[in-house]
């Protein structure tokens, strides 16, 4: 099976949706590391939804998606780019036990510390540009809850969403209000009655029907009286951006007294790649290569005068 995004706008109005199926990037996610049950569901929705807001980018770049937990969990990232390659990985606190039947805040807001972010990195920088982030307590009770409140508050958009993830599929349905956007004018009460209207028709769709059927089907199950408008379908993939340069990158920014320090005590280091398993080894010459430079630098510095 193909994994397809599909993008569909409600003709006369200012409202657009996104159905999202995933299967062969997420048994690919799930192939690299054994999860919990209730993990599987928290990353498998999160993947969905990054695949869902990363279709609308304006920029060559990629959108990650994390949530930092105090709990079982002590952290969940997707990442998707422009192109709708994903990756996704999770990191459990060393004493976690979690339950199938686990919810989010017991998995990462148990003492309320919990936090969503999302960060937006263009890849082609201009000079002194940065990466946005923004960064929100956790408010909601499901991967889809947390996301809209973080689009309302954080780029005043009305979104709602609907997420499933089982062993096999990670589907969404996205739904937007956008503002007067594409041209489309229209009186406040009608463009509100309509987004009401679209949201309610959405809001009938149970776990196990989004789960179950495929986009075609369950677009004309539930919007069968609306005038849709589709797009040409998109199909995300599985993608790990991951390197040896990019590892040697996130070494030297330990510094050259830690990593030389580990040497000593480890002989060479060895680095797995959470997202995709990839692995990497460093030994003493390596890692004198990674600060040669600030080496060279030492070697050629003048001498102090002790006389001063």
């Amino acid at each position: 099976m193909t994994d397809t995004l599909q993008k569909f706008m409600f003709e006369g109005t200012p409202v657009r949706g996104e159905l999202v199926e995933i299967s062969e990037t997420w048994r690919q996610v799930q192939a690299r590391r054994d999860y919990p049950k209730a993990v599987r569901t928290l990353l498998g929705e999160m993947l969905s939804a990054a695949a869902l807001l990363s279709a609308n980018l304006k920029f060559n770049g990629s959108i990650v998606m994390q949530i930092h937990g105090d709990g079982p969990i002590n952290l969940l990232v997707v990442e998707c780019d422009s192109e709708l390659r994903l990756r996704a990985t999770a990191k459990l606190a060393a004493d976690a036990v979690i339950e199938e039947d686990a919810t989010l805040p017991q998995l990462v807001n148990v003492h309320g510390h919990g936090r969503f972010a999302i960060t937006l990195d263009p890849k082609d920088k201009l000079p002194g540009q940065q990466a946005y982030q923004g960064i929100v307590p956790l408010d909601g009770d499901s991967i889809a809850t947390v996301i809209e409140h973080y689009m309302l508050r954080s780029e005043q958009l009305d979104t709602k969403l609907w997420l499933a993830a089982d062993d096999n599929v990670s589907r969404g349905l996205l739904l937007q209000k956008l503002p007067g956007e594409g041209g489309i004018n229209i009186p406040v009460n009608d463009a509100l009655e309509t987004w009401n209207r679209t949201v309610m028709l959405a809001s009938t769709v149970r776990n196990e029907e989004l789960l179950g059927t495929d986009i075609d089907t369950l677009m004309r199950r539930l919007f069968w009286e609306e005038t849709i408008r589709v797009f040409d379908p998109k199909h995300p993939s599985f993608h790990c951006s991951c390197n040896r340069e990019k590892v040697g990158n996130m070494l030297k920014m330990l510094g050259r007294q830690e990593v030389e320090s580990a040497l000593v005590e480890l002989g060479q280091l060895a680095i797995d790649c959470d997202f995709c398993g990839q692995h990497y080894e460093f030994d003493k010459v390596d890692c004198a290569q990674l600060f040669a430079t600030e080496i060279a630098a030492e070697i050629l510095l003048p001498p102090s005068d002790s006389r001063h």
